[in-house]
């Protein structure tokens, strides 16, 4: 890992997503052994054991500004900022981070290596599944890294396809099919590890733009290294006239309901008072990021 950024930061993409269903819904883990996910009946216990222990474990995957270990080895992110007041209001004062790949996010859950993921993940139809999710915290949108004041003046894909411009993205980002849909040939589309690379290749003019998702841009353009590249307005991507929202939240065991309806209603109520916008305002998060999707309608997707 090197400088503010984590590399390969995919893991928001579409193929991470079948990945992390992978290891957990269908069991696989170290030994080939497989892991029962039918979960919790009754709503489950595990509310009352955490208010019994006083501690929460949290599953992390380090990725600024959601969630990371800093260099003084403490705990920060918007997601344990967020996670910490709920469980505090629930009447559960300590916090125990766990790090773990993003990929074993999902199988440390399920085999109770911590109680709760904590790391903006994004919610979709694949990993609820394998994962009882609360309503997201925030709304992810799209961004392009472009040159020093945007000579192709590119504000969405439609941009890109119409102009036949080199695009950049991650690996297995879902930007890939967010372009294509929009018209961008798949041979203008070069790939990269993360935007500390794609800024490298777009200062090189190998490229003419980069895409992912907006406060990842955010985070990338704080190492203040490439002066000469700047970030587009945040926007939701298009695809056949239709909007693609994504939304990330926190994820719990199957079955433990009572646990992600408590922490649901205080995240509501933060929501409605603007304490959740104020918690999350100094990772780079703003109003436009704020959401009212749900679960339920992310589980759909």
């Amino acid at each position: 890992m090197t400088g503010t950024l984590p590399r390969g930061i995919g893991r928001r993409s579409l193929l991470a997503g079948v990945a992390a269903l992978g290891a957990g819904a269908l069991g696989a883990t170290a030994g080939c052994s497989r892991v029962d996910i039918s979960g919790a009946t009754d709503g489950g216990h595990l509310l009352d054991d955490l208010r019994s222990k006083g501690t929460v474990r949290m599953g992390i995957a380090s990725e600024p500004p959601y969630a990371s270990i800093n260099s003084k080895g403490e705990l920060t992110g918007e997601a344990p900022a967020v996670a910490k007041t709920i469980f505090q209001r629930l009447g559960v004062r300590h916090f125990e981070p766990v790090p773990v790949e993003f990929g074993a996010l999902v199988p440390g859950l399920h085999s109770f290596q911590y109680d709760v993921i904590v790391a903006g993940m994004f919610i979709n139809k694949a990993r609820c599944q394998a994962v009882l999710f609360s309503d997201p915290d925030y709304e992810s949108k799209d961004s392009f890294l472009v040159a020093k004041g945007n000579p192709h003046k590119i504000k969405d894909y439609p941009d890109v396809a119409k102009r036949g411009l080199r695009m950049g993205t991650g690996i297995g980002y879902a930007e890939i099919d967010y372009a294509v849909g929009n018209g961008v040939h798949k041979g203008d589309i070069q790939t990269y590890g993360d935007q500390i690379a794609g800024m490298e290749a777009l200062e090189a003019g190998r490229i003419d733009c980069f895409a992912g998702t907006a406060l990842t841009m955010i985070e990338a353009l704080k190492t203040g290294q490439h002066p000469k590249v700047e970030m587009t307005p945040p926007f939701t991507p298009k695809v056949d006239g239709k909007l693609q929202r994504d939304g990330g939240g926190y994820g719990f065991r199957i079955g433990e309901t009572k646990l992600r309806d408590a922490f649901n209603r205080e995240l509501h109520k933060m929501k409605k008072s603007g304490e959740l916008l104020r918690i999350a305002e100094p990772y780079g998060f703003t109003e436009e990021f704020m959401t009212d999707l749900t679960a339920k309608e992310l589980c759909k997707k």
